[in-house]
């Protein structure tokens, strides 16, 4: 790897433009992360998909390829250990993947997707009786785009209302990147009580939920351990609120800085082509970390040597020119279907990716159905964006109803 890699992320400047910056110094990139872990970025989706189709190949998600995890190079305290560790979905590979996933799929298969959409629809309208009673300069983010994607994850799962908070608190710490990682480890350790305490629960008073589901799985001897129950449990609780947090919180951004799209998805009711577009060009998941090469190979013309780890930028592909053309930056809800990552390809591909989009498309149609001249109440620019590397929207997003404009 080059001797002088970029540094990243970039103090003070948001993900997407260092991102971008990156993209112009070419499609793999060697960077250093915080703690001075050095790895490659790998930035344009001819590339990103280059790496994918070889999956269980030349590449893994397995943590045991990367050398320098395990060769003294990186600290044990390093912040990142907790998300690229452990039995779960994200750093498993061949058969050992397909058989967690295959059990993860219970819950998300196309007709239990589609049966929670009343549910959604539910939630979403009593989130809204708040946001209207909260009146002008309401924050969106804490009234309406974070409690739906978590009540609906912890719903499915059976997690109670008064364990939500902690699980989001960790989450947050978990994604954010920030110390030396004490308070990651806390975090984890928090979460995964949290979530012992959940499957004891379940065990002794089992419901029609999926922790429930999983627990039965367990016990009955199906080769599922009770680290590969919490690891499922933590990955899911985790993946399936962040992502969908800000897919919504981008979504009301896009639709904010461009009134026309947005009065075209409020009078056609577009809002399927909402979601799409906005995880095509403002994906939640900005980087996704890790893979790792097994055997020494060349990517995208650049020689990489066996046990070097990548970072897969998903958010500059999505503005990648070479696949999406000269606008591919414009948020535009009539432009052709084209194949995205923001849930990411192949054999990793999201296995939540139903869900979310019938999540965004609900959310995003009873907000606007509710008040259709929604506005921000502060400059765009004002708007704080979460801290991670790794997943990307706004944190905050004061609005005004514009209720009375309407009589």
């Amino acid at each position: 790897m080059a001797t002088d890699p970029f540094s990243f992320p970039v103090p003070g400047e948001p993900i997407p433009r260092t991102l971008a910056r990156l993209r112009e110094l070419g499609p793999v990139v060697p960077i250093e992360l915080p703690g001075g872990v050095r790895i490659w970025a790998v930035t344009s989706q001819a590339a990103i998909l280059e790496l994918l189709v070889n999956d269980n190949k030349l590449f893994s998600r397995a943590p045991r390829h990367w050398a320098a995890l395990h060769d003294g190079t990186i600290p044990p305290g390093w912040m990142l250990r907790p998300l690229v560790e452990g039995e779960h979905l994200q750093v498993l590979d061949g058969a050992d993947h397909r058989r967690l996933r295959g059990l993860i799929s219970r819950a998300f298969t196309p007709a239990r997707v589609e049966a929670l959409a009343p549910r959604i629809e539910k939630i979403a309208a009593g989130l809204l009786d708040e946001v209207v009673a909260a009146g002008d300069g309401v924050d969106l983010v804490s009234a309406f785009t974070a409690p739906l994607p978590i009540a609906v994850i912890s719903e499915l799962f059976g997690v109670p209302a008064e364990q939500r908070p902690l699980i989001r608190e960790c989450t947050q710490v978990l994604v954010a990147q920030a110390g030396d990682g004490a308070l990651t480890a806390a975090a984890d350790r928090r979460l995964r009580a949290c979530l012992n305490e959940l499957v004891e629960r379940k065990r002794a008073d089992p419901g029609d939920d999926l922790t429930s589901e999983l627990v039965r799985v367990h016990d009955g001897g199906d080769r599922l351990t009770g680290s590969e129950l919490l690891a499922i449990l933590w990955l899911m609780l985790i993946a399936g609120q962040e992502s969908t947090v800000h897919l919504l919180g981008n979504a009301v951004m896009a639709l904010s800085a461009h009134p026309g799209q947005r009065a075209l998805a409020i009078e056609k009711g577009l809002w399927p082509q909402v979601v799409e577009e906005t995880l095509r060009s403002r994906p939640s998941i900005a980087t996704s970390p890790f893979r790792y090469a097994v055997t020494d190979v060349t990517l995208a013309g650049v020689p990489v040597r066996a046990g070097d780890a990548f970072l897969l930028c998903y958010g500059e592909a999505a503005t990648d020119t070479a696949e999406h053309g000269e606008g591919a930056d414009r948020f535009d809800i009539t432009r052709e279907p084209a194949p995205h990552l923001a849930f990411g390809h192949g054999p990793h591909f999201c296995v939540g990716a139903p869900l979310a989009r019938l999540e965004g498309a609900i959310a995003l149609s009873a907000l606007y159905g509710r008040l259709p001249d929604l506005r921000l109440a502060v400059d765009p620019e004002d708007v704080p964006c979460s801290p991670s590397f790794i997943t990307y929207g706004p944190l905050t997003l004061p609005v005004n109803l514009g209720l009375t404009r309407r009589v």
